[in-house]
């Protein structure tokens, strides 16, 4: 399509060839033999697996779930040339603060359905309505109906927070707030650089030290403190090989998430697994199966397994890039793309049971000024503990009204 301004009214219709050819696929497994005494150390569960999978292929309703992701107003619009899809839910409100919500991997749009009525309208849901939003939640490129993606360069955050700064002006929000986590939360510390001076506060949930960095030292660190830390070491030490061959070989893996549900369908439930909150035993335990399925499905549909590992691989280059960069010339790389530098916006931060986030190495400074930590929850907040996730925007993102 050509790279206009315009912004298309938007409509999930998945073809009923499609949701046959799923089914299809689902009843035709060839599973793999289970090794007696094994268990989620290995990855996902046959036996589990095998449940999940016929939940999906006999009790899921994709239809249902469409519905109720078209009672939502959605959009696409074309940006620096490519297709980026986007729901913009306005506030009854007249005062409503514009809020920009960015979802990570392995998630969508979806993660965010249970806050957007909380959030946009909070007279109805028991809050204060001075506390309301007027939300837009675009899909990352190569995400859900971001799809498909026309040329490399998208895993390039930078260019996406310039590209979700331009839609925000489209949408006429010329002063805004954004919150994200995972690669949404990078998205998000970008944005005021891609968009200077119009980004009012930030909010991030589970920011985290770099994977592939140093394991933390746990001396001299708090109870809680040391339980992330040992946390992130276990992951550091044998939870990303996940990360390893996305950012390594994201074709290979692209094979398997194309051609085969029950591949995809693994690859994202062992994330719900380990990234949920701990108290949660299985990942149905943590978010609702409906939706952890309605996400998976959308990753099927449009074929997400493989454009979001291609993503991941450019976002890992461009990262090392940068940090070469910094490493090369001393520089706080405030300007790496061509941007001038600007004063940061206030930040907030939400740190959730699952997380690994250390305040004394994430804010050595002190800095941040809004930081929660919750005993619930984990890397989806918005679909595991989304009233949780609302009290903290609303809190935080008054001191921007």
């Amino acid at each position: 399509m050509d790279n206009n301004t315009d912004i298309r009214p938007f409509r999930i219709d998945i073809a009923q060839a499609e949701l046959d050819d799923l089914r299809d696929r689902l009843t035709r497994v060839r599973w793999p033999r289970q090794v007696r005494g094994t268990g989620w150390e290995r990855g996902v569960p046959v036996d589990y697996l095998k449940e999940l999978a016929f939940y999906w292929a006999n009790g899921f309703d994709w239809r249902a779930q469409e519905k109720t992701l078209n009672e939502h107003p959605q959009f696409v619009t074309t940006i620096d040339g490519q297709d980026i899809h986007f729901l913009h839910v306005r506030s009854p409100e007249p005062d409503a603060l514009p809020l920009i919500l960015c979802h990570g991997w392995p998630g969508s749009f979806v993660d965010f359905l249970k806050v957007i009525g909380p959030l946009t309208d909070p007279r109805a849901h028991g809050g204060d309505p001075a506390d309301a939003f007027h939300v837009v939640i675009p899909s990352l490129p190569g995400f859900g109906f971001s799809n498909p993606v026309r040329e490399p360069g998208w895993g390039n955050l930078f260019r996406v927070a310039a590209a979700f700064g331009e839609l925000m002006n489209r949408l006429g929000y010329r002063r805004f707030a954004a919150q994200g986590g995972d690669v949404g939360g990078g998205v998000v510390t970008l944005l005021p650089m891609a968009a200077p001076g119009r980004v009012v506060a930030t909010h991030l949930n589970g920011p985290s030290p770099y994977p592939f960095g140093p394991p933390i030292e746990l001396d001299g660190l708090s109870a809680t403190d040391r339980a992330r830390a040992e946390r992130f070491n276990a992951t550091r030490q044998d939870g990303l090989g996940y990360l390893h061959l996305q950012s390594t070989r994201p074709r290979t893996l692209a094979y398997s998430l194309t051609d085969s549900p029950i591949g995809q369908l693994a690859w994202i439930a062992e994330k719900f697994k380990e990234w949920t909150d701990p108290a949660a035993e299985l990942p149905e335990h943590a978010v609702d199966r409906d939706q952890l399925l309605t996400n998976v499905s959308l990753y099927w549909f449009t074929g997400s397994g493989a454009s979001s590992a291609d993503i991941l691989y450019e976002g890992m280059q461009a990262y090392r890039e940068m940090a070469a960069g910094q490493s090369g010339d001393g520089g706080d790389g405030g300007d790496q793309a061509g941007w001038p530098s600007a004063p940061a916006p206030p930040q907030g931060i939400a740190v959730f049971a699952a997380d690994s986030t250390i305040r004394a190495l994430t804010d050595p400074a002190n800095t941040v000024g809004h930081w929660s930590e919750f005993d619930r929850g984990g890397h989806f907040p918005a679909m595991e503990t989304p009233g949780l996730l609302v009290g903290d925007l609303r809190e935080f993102f008054r001191i921007a009204r």
